[in-house]
């Protein structure tokens, strides 16, 4: 290939990520103004091109064989990014290629901002782990626990506390969970439409109804972080969009980062071709910390930059060091079940991320993170100092998909070892 070809090459990549090195240059000023997305080379992270290669062509696998219209796939560090594959479009109709600002539904990857939300007010003093519940969301005054056995209901013998909701070892499933069961049946009777509730209504009703086991005796996923969210409002005195425009957004400079997108953006928000997903260009009351955010990965790099840098992003510190390690320890005890646990004895929970082994040694390292049902994961790996991001949008559709979150993280790890 000859030098002038080489120089073309480059210089297209460049402008594709859409990179402005001055402002990169410029670490001073605000972090909204700066791209998160700093081009270096794969071989940063132990990735050559014909690992790349492999990877672009399992991506484009998943688009060819119509699992997903489009994907993204990014791998950074505090030094910058050495790998930004995209493959498809934004929606199974659109003509415009997924890029660094499409607009994806991240559904529980909402959860880790909520988490960090939570803790950087345990750090204000404005909320306390050991907190009851009910201090904040009287509902949970009088918990009940019903048997999954025989049906019956009793007063809960464990206070449901704040680290109950991180940790997931609350009680608190969603009605997928126990359907055909008697909670089930609850669930439904009591939410047969969220579409006009508030995240502390929502909290409400759920403080009204029997837990599917004793707060901290086991992990379920459910509704943990939808009350913890409705918790933080009550805790700030402010509405949540509020609290993480002031706490992470604005520091950050996630200005893309909502829990409802305007309908001028619409043209950027990724469609997929199975399953139903929620249109959030439509403003409805429910803010939930669940899994309500919409974002773009050059806004969600900002936020596992921070959390891969120790709680702090280009100078704006989001929470300690001290406290971001608090979140890493391991939180599934011996007297803990596994028994719905998503990983079964592989790995643990911390207060608000996985925490997954990088080596065959089940006791760690590990990375840390979380995945949305609508297909992205982020990963942080800290021994390993990297982040990753993919994103997609699917909710269903054929299996076997040779390209999905769990593929990413997979090849992404036997690149770099």
């Amino acid at each position: 290939m000859t030098s002038h070809l080489k120089t073309i090459r480059l210089i297209s990549f460049l402008a594709a990520l859409s990179i402005s090195f001055s402002a990169l240059a410029d670490n001073h000023g605000e972090a909204s103004n700066l791209s998160s997305i700093k081009a270096i080379h794969s071989t940063n992270f132990g990735i050559d091109q014909s690992e790349i290669e492999q990877i672009k062509a399992a991506m484009q696998a998943a688009v060819d064989g119509g699992h997903i219209p489009g994907a993204l796939l990014l791998v950074g560090n505090s030094e910058g990014v050495g790998v930004l594959e995209t493959a498809g479009m934004q929606g199974p109709d659109s003509s415009t290629p997924v890029n660094k600002d499409t607009i994806f539904r991240i559904y529980s990857m909402t959860k880790p901002i909520i988490s960090v939300a939570a803790m950087s007010l345990v750090e204000d003093g404005l909320l306390r782990l050991d907190d009851p519940v009910s201090k904040y969301i009287t509902e949970f005054d009088n918990l009940k626990v019903i048997d999954r056995e025989t049906d019956q209901i009793s007063a809960a013998r464990n206070v449901m506390t704040v680290e109950n909701l991180l940790t997931h070892e609350s009680g608190l499933v969603q009605e997928i969970f126990a359907g055909g069961t008697a909670l089930g049946n609850m669930y439904q009777e009591s939410f047969p439409d969220y579409s006009d509730i508030t995240a502390r209504d929502l909290a409400g009703r759920l403080g009204k109804l029997p837990v599917y086991f004793e707060p901290g005796s086991a992990w379920h996923y459910g509704h943990s972080t939808d009350v913890l969210g409705a918790v933080l409002e009550v805790a700030a005195g402010k509405p949540l969009d509020e609290l993480l425009n002031e706490r992470i957004f604005e520091p950050l400079g996630m200005d893309e980062t909502t829990f409802y997108v305007p309908k001028s953006k619409s043209f950027r928000i990724a469609q997929p071709i199975h399953g139903q997903m929620a249109d959030y260009t439509q403003v409805k009351a429910m803010l939930s910390g669940g899994g309500g955010l919409n974002s773009t990965t050059e806004d969600y790099v900002r936020f596992a930059e921070m959390l891969l840098g120790g709680g702090e992003y280009r100078g704006h510190r989001i929470i300690e060091e001290a406290t971001l390690d608090q979140m890493r320890e391991k939180k599934i005890g011996e007297d803990v079940s596994r028994e719905f646990f998503f990983y079964g004895n592989t790995g643990d929970w911390g207060l608000g991320f996985h925490l997954q082994p990088t080596t065959d040694d089940p006791n760690g390292p590990h990375n840390f993170g979380w995945r949305g049902i609508g297909g992205t994961i982020v990963v942080v790996d800290e021994e390993n100092d990297f982040y990753m991001i993919y994103m997609e949008q699917k909710r269903g559709g054929p299996r076997g998909a040779p390209f999905d979150n769990n593929i990413a993280t997979r090849m992404v790890h036997e690149a770099m070892q």
